[in-house]
C-alpha cells in the first residue's frame, strides 16, 4: 500500500494515515498542539465525551473545545442511549468537528457498567442503533473505535466489524485486545488483518504501536489503512509525526534528546497552567513524569515532579536537570575531543 495517497474516510479526504488516539485525561487542547506540531496532517480526537451529560450541562464541555483552525479534528462520544448520542453529534459538529467517533472500546469498569465502551461488544443491537442515530443526525463521516471482543471466550469482532459497516460507520479503529486484557498482554494484530478481510471500510490498526518500527510491522502484518498511536505518546508527542515522516519518505528521523523531551515537558506545564490554572498544574504533574525517562537521575526527577505545586517550581526543577545533561553531553564531548 502506498501511504503516501490520501485515505477518505466518507465526505472527509485525510493526507496522514497516522491517528493521535482519543485519550482521557490526556487529549485536551495543550497535548494536541503538540502532537500537530510534529504531524500537522495526522486527525486528533478530543478526549471521549459522555453524550448524555450534554442534555444537562449550560455550557459545552471545555474537553470539547477546538481550535478555530485545528483540521483534521474528530470528537469522541460515548453512551448507550441512541437519542443522547444523536443530540451530542449535533452539538459536536456546532464545536467544528470533522467526524464523529464512538467510543465502544473503552474497557474502564465506570463506563462499561453504564452500557458503554466496550461493554457494547455484548449489545451489538445496540450497538447498530448507536451508529444509525448518528448517522441520521448529522452530514459528517462517523466512525467506530473499538476492541477484538469481551474476552479470549467472546471475541466477536469479525461480525460486530460488519454490522458496524453496515449501519453506516465509514472507518473502524480496532484495538487488538479484549476488553478483559485491559492494555495487559500483546495485542493481537491478526484480528485486525481479518476485520480488513470483512469490510471495505478504511480499517485503523491501534495496540503496541510504540515506534516507526512497531507502526511499520503493524501496517505489514494487518494490511490496515493506517495506524493510531495511543499510550506511546504519553511523554512523546513527537511519536505521530516521526511515524507519519517515514511512512512519507522512507527516512527515520532522529529521536529527540533527553534535554528536548524536557524542554518539551517544561512547556506542556506552562500550556497546562495557562488553559486550565491550578488544576492544570496537578495533570500536568502526570504529563511531566512520563517525559522523565531514559536518563541518568530520572527516576529521582519523576519523584520531585509529582510532588510540583506551581509552574515556578516545576520549571525550576526541569531547568536543573537539564543543566546537569548539557553538562554531562559537554564532557563527553570534551573526552572525545581528547580522545
Amino acid at each position: 500500500m502506498n501511504f503516501n495517497t490520501p485515505l477518505t474516510i466518507g465526505s472527509l479526504q485525510l493526507h496522514s494515515r497516522v491517528f493521535q488516539s482519543p485519550l482521557s485525561g490526556v487529549t485536551d487542547l495543550v497535548f494536541r498542539r503538540l502532537v500537530r506540531r510534529y504531524a500537522p496532517d495526522s486527525m486528533m480526537y478530543t478526549e471521549m465525551v459522555q453524550a448524555s451529560s450534554l442534555r444537562h450541562l449550560k455550557e459545552i464541555p471545555r474537553i470539547m473545545e477546538i481550535d478555530a483552525d485545528e483540521r483534521p479534528i474528530s470528537i469522541q462520544l460515548f453512551d448507550c442511549r441512541p437519542d443522547f448520542l444523536g443530540e451530542a453529534a449535533q452539538i459536536a459538529v456546532e464545536q467544528g468537528a470533522q467526524t464523529i467517533d464512538i467510543n465502544m472500546g473503552c474497557p474502564v469498569n465506570k463506563i462499561t457498567k453504564n452500557g458503554g465502551g466496550s461493554s457494547l461488544l455484548r449489545d451489538p443491537d445496540t450497538a447498530v442503533a448507536i451508529v444509525k442515530a448518528v448517522v441520521n443526525a448529522v452530514n459528517i463521516p462517523v466512525t467506530v473505535k473499538t476492541r477484538i471482543g469481551w474476552s479470549d471466550d467472546e471475541i466477536n469482532i469479525l461480525d460486530f466489524a460488519q454490522r458496524m459497516q453496515d449501519a453506516g460507520a465509514q472507518m473502524l479503529t480496532v484495538h487488538a485486545r479484549t476488553r478483559a486484557q485491559g492494555y495487559n498482554g500483546t495485542a493481537n494484530w491478526d484480528w485486525i488483518r481479518r476485520v480488513k478481510e470483512v469490510i471495505s471500510i478504511p480499517v485503523i490498526a491501534n495496540g503496541d504501536v510504540f515506534s516507526v518500527e512497531s507502526a511499520v510491522a503493524c501496517l505489514e502484518q494487518t494490511g490496515a489503512d493506517g495506524v493510531m498511536c495511543s499510550r506511546g505518546t504519553l511523554g512523546y508527542p513527537f511519536l505521530v509525526g516521526e511515524i507519519d515522516h517515514f511512512l512519507r519518505t522512507g527516512e527515520l528521523l532522529p529521536p529527540p534528546s533527553a534535554i528536548d523531551r524536557l524542554e518539551c515537558a517544561k512547556e506542556h506545564l506552562q500550556n497546562l497552567y495557562q488553559y486550565k490554572g491550578e488544576r492544570g498544574i496537578l495533570q500536568a504533574r502526570k504529563h511531566m513524569t512520563w517525559y522523565a525517562k531514559g536518563f541518568g537521575g530520572a527516576s529521582e526527577l519523576r519523584t520531585q515532579l509529582q510532588e510540583v505545586k506551581n509552574v515556578a517550581e516545576g520549571v525550576k526543577l526541569l531547568d536543573r536537570q537539564i543543566e546537569l545533561l548539557a553538562q554531562a553531553t559537554q564532557r563527553l564531548g570534551t573526552y572525545i575531543t581528547n580522545n
